[in-house]
């Protein structure tokens, strides 16, 4: 090979966007660049550790090639990067362990019927067979960078220890990429669980969990619903509600008050409530029944002054369709918004049945129908009518809501914890827009609304009736 190759994007250079890996319980925190490059946090000077292939025709650059191409692995923080080369692909997988302090296991597979080398720039990396010493031409690549041969549909892995740590004791005791996503999927199905003929929306679900887990919740001062819903995800997923509990009592406060102000409108309201819905959930699960209570009062009081709310309003709302689905920075208001397109309180798939849902099971598990109270259902198919089957469960004796399906079935209803029966044959309509999933951090409203401070003088401070402490 006679041509040089020069990186587009140095081994030094910091990675502004990217997929989150990490080990929850851990501090050690990577970003995985979308052309696989991997930068760890909390460095003053980042080094990352970035890949290059010599395959039979020339040295590929991952940062400037065209045919690189990235997915999550059913939305774990599982990276798979391919990369076109002659005959097959490249492709790099990485994902976190809790090894020693941290480590990223970054491995290569050489899907071509050639063999290929790769060449690793950056940090120190782990390896189970001792580096190439042949030359490195036609490339230009920092030094200290080494090069692995990769056979015939052949694997090499590597560790990458986060800064100042140590590898993993053998490579060869990792637990492997696919059981990593295995681990990642129980835990964040703790808090509930969907298997849809929407892929892309489980997947979309899954991988916002993750994130949540690995980078915590949104500024409580800058977005005070948005850090309320997040940390009830946060312990839905497992985390601890007792390690929480007094971090939402201010911004809880704040909120309350805000809705209780004179000129509140119904979207504040319902914001307000369904971020004091969150606060619920922390104080249940921590077994606080003084704050569960002041929290009941409140909501009392924001209900009876403003009376019945339009079912739709709130930013944290259900959404019409899931080709509405929108992510922003808040990942407890992106999931609650698919949560209620579920079951919004009692009422099942309100909406109505998307289309492409038509004919295909499905079913899910564990979606809030109050904050002590959840229903599971699945839906099977008897020629053109779905036949229900639906299990409901509560917390500490908590009566079960009236479930509903207006939408698909006007005349059913039942209060019953278990049962089944069939809906009628769907209508045929038009087919409704494809799932399209946007990650955009400025789709939030404006947070300002309810942490400011310069309205205090417009605010009852005893309004919202908020005191649990």
């Amino acid at each position: 090979m006679s041509d040089v190759a020069t990186p587009a994007n140095p081994a030094s250079n910091q990675v502004a966007e990217g997929i989150t890996l990490g080990s929850t319980g851990q501090f050690a925190r990577w970003t995985v660049s979308p052309w696989g490059a991997i930068v760890p946090w909390g460095q003053a000077h980042p080094v990352a550790l970035d890949w290059y292939i010599a395959a039979d025709d020339r040295w590929h650059v991952p940062a400037s090639e065209p045919t690189v191409r990235q997915v999550r692995i059913d939305g774990a923080p599982v990276v798979e990067t391919r990369m076109r080369i002659p005959d097959g692909d490249a492709v790099q997988r990485v994902w976190a362990v809790p090894d020693g302090d941290g480590n990223v296991i970054v491995e290569f597979e050489n899907e071509s019927p050639l063999p290929f080398a790769v060449a690793l720039s950056g940090p120190r990396v782990v390896t189970d067979r001792p580096p190439s010493d042949m030359a490195i031409q036609g490339i230009d690549l920092p030094e200290g960078s080494i090069v692995l041969p990769v056979g015939h549909r052949a694997i090499v892995r590597v560790a990458l220890p986060f800064p100042g740590g140590a590898g993993p004791s053998r490579l060869a005791n990792v637990p492997p990429a696919l059981a990593v996503v295995r681990g990642w999927t129980r835990v964040v199905e703790q808090a509930s669980r969907l298997v849809l003929p929407d892929e892309r929306l489980v997947e979309a679900l899954v991988a916002a969990r993750c994130d949540l887990l690995l980078e915590g919740p949104v500024g409580a001062a800058d977005d005070s619903v948005g850090f309320l819903l997040d940390v009830a995800e946060l312990v839905r997923c497992g985390d601890s509600a007792d390690a929480w509990l007094l971090d939402v009592v201010e911004p809880a406060e704040r909120v309350a008050k805000h809705a209780a102000r004179r000129g509140a409108s119904n979207d504040d309201v319902a914001d307000a409530l369904a971020a004091l819905g969150a606060c619920r959930i922390v104080a249940v699960r921590a077994g606080d029944e003084r704050a569960a209570n002041d929290i009941d009062r409140t909501a009392d009081r924001l209900t009876s002054q403003h009376g019945a709310l339009d079912a739709s309003a709130g930013s944290a709302g259900a959404i019409a369709s899931f080709a509405d689905v929108r992510r922003g920075s808040s990942v407890g208001r992106f999931v609650r918004s698919i949560e209620r397109r579920i079951a919004d309180g009692g009422l099942l798939l309100p909406g109505g049945m998307p289309t492409s849902w038509h004919g295909s099971n499905f079913e899910v598990h564990g979606v809030p129908t109050s904050p002590t109270s959840t229903v599971s259902f699945a839906v099977r198919w008897h020629g053109e009518r779905p036949a229900v089957l639906w299990e409901q469960h509560s917390t500490n004796g908590s009566p079960l809501v009236e479930l509903s399906a207006p939408d698909v079935d006007p005349e059913w209803s039942t209060s019953d914890a278990t049962g089944e029966t069939l809906w009628p044959a769907p209508e045929r309509e038009r087919a409704r827009p494809s799932l399209s999933i946007t990650v955009d951090s400025d789709s939030d409203p404006a947070p300002a609304a309810t942490s400011g401070t310069a309205r205090a003088a417009d605010q009852d401070p005893d309004a919202s009736g908020f005191s649990f402490s």
